[in-house]
């Protein structure tokens, strides 16, 4: 495969039972709840989408003011522990991001690990560092609002 592929890796816990967290995944249209009003995310995909391995969902998404389609496709469904969900069809060359979920001393631990590769290579490596630090202000404001989204009631 050409082009390098990069890792990015996030994680968080919340004091919830396992069960909770993961069903809050397995709602796609809370997606739109935790990505940031600069994307302006918004899901084509008929609701409500039952998800399962083999369902795709598809998006329309605004980046750095382009308008472009994103279509995933959910490539391993293994509640309430993980699933993995892969870029069919969008800016990357290669997108796949695992989700882990697992229960630690009464809380929730979220693991998010995604393999990405950029389109163009070898010149969309140069703007990496740029893509990178979005990439980390994307799952920062995703950390805060899943926290206010979850918790906010407690």
């Amino acid at each position: 495969m050409r082009g390098n592929m990069h890792l990015f890796q996030a994680s968080m816990a919340l004091p919830l039972k396992i069960d909770d967290v993961f069903s809050f995944f397995a709602d796609p249209s809370n997606l739109e709840r935790i990505t940031p009003p600069e994307l302006h995310f918004q899901i084509l995909t008929p609701q409500p989408v039952e998800v399962f391995q083999g369902t795709l969902i598809d998006y329309r998404l605004r980046l750095w003011g382009l308008p472009f389609h994103w279509q995933a496709g959910i490539t391993d469904w293994d509640p309430p522990h993980q699933f993995v969900d892969e870029q069919i069809r969008g800016p990357y060359r290669t997108w796949i991001h695992t989700h882990r979920f697992r229960s630690q001393n009464g809380s929730t631990v979220i693991q998010d690990n995604v393999q990405y590769q950029l389109p163009l290579w070898p010149v969309g490596e140069v703007v990496h560092p740029f893509v990178r630090a979005h990439i980390r202000r994307i799952f920062r404001f995703r950390k805060r609002a899943m926290s206010e989204v979850l918790l906010g009631a407690q």
